[in-house]
């Protein structure tokens, strides 16, 4: 099989103005990874062996043939084993990945929560890390100002915000970085198993907060392997099973199918 790189002005194509147009649209996309194919236990070992042309590469197919359009207002679940390509979707959706194969395209502003920990430093303080999280998702220092006391209610972090992040629990940082995500009011929302770590009042809390943004028409793509938050929060939903589309349909349909298979 071969592959090509597409030219990122290629690969996010800016679609015609519409009320018709999908929020996000695959069209045969198609990732590869390069990986070696021997173990390799140091920088060193690598440098050497590259250099000697002595580095044999095996790739690895971690999405191929994706084609799917995502409505707007639409919140759209991801699922499948681990290793079948959900994180990867959502990563060409967040512009952090550009696809090997094909085009992918997103309209208006996305928030990516793709990792609980991306854009924060343990260093740094709750209250500086919301103002360095804020920063790489464009706000200015005064719309974040605007915006700090109603982020820190929804995390309910007061008794913490000036500690350090590295004294944070996970379900801490995901509830901060959930907060910070959510109130940037995106048009896209990229949510990657964040929900299943803070507690059951968090997670109603999310939910509820979710259903909001759904109201005024906000893209939610949802990855979850809690089947109950899938089908309690999505209408449509895609099964992917090593990197490709098993099955895409109504979530009261694609579920049970995906807990029996």
């Amino acid at each position: 099989m071969n592959f090509h790189t597409v030219p990122d002005s290629q690969a996010r194509l800016v679609p015609p103005p519409g009320e018709s147009e999908p929020a996000i649209r695959f069209e045969n996309v198609a990732v590869r990874y390069r990986v070696p194919h021997e173990r390799i236990s140091t920088l060193k070992e690598y440098a050497i062996r590259l250099v000697t042309r002595n580095v044999t590469y095996v790739d690895y197919l971690a999405l191929h043939e994706i084609n799917l359009e995502i409505r707007r207002g639409e919140v759209f679940g991801i699922i499948g084993k681990n290793g079948a390509g959900k994180s990867t979707l959502l990563k060409l959706v967040a512009r952090v990945l550009q696809p090997t194969r094909g085009r992918v395209w997103a309209r208006g502003r996305i928030a990516p929560l793709l990792d609980i920990s991306a854009g924060f430093h343990p260093e740094l303080t709750g209250r500086e890390n919301v103002f360095l999280n804020g920063t790489l998702l464009g706000l200015s220092r005064k719309e974040i100002n605007e915006k700090f006391a109603r982020i820190v209610d929804f995390a309910e972090l007061w008794d913490f915000i000036d500690a350090p992040l590295r004294m944070y629990s996970s379900g801490m940082i995901a509830r901060l970085g959930f907060a910070i995500a959510t109130d940037v009011e995106p048009d896209i929302l990229l949510i990657d198993e964040v929900l299943a770590v803070g507690d059951e009042a968090f997670q109603h809390k999310c939910a509820d907060r979710i259903q909001r943004f759904q109201d005024r028409g906000t893209t939610i793509l949802l990855v979850s392997h809690d089947m109950n938050t899938v089908k309690q929060l999505c209408k449509r939903v895609v099964w992917l099973s090593k990197g490709e589309i098993k099955l895409l349909g109504q979530a009261c349909e694609v579920v049970p199918q995906y807990e029996s298979g």
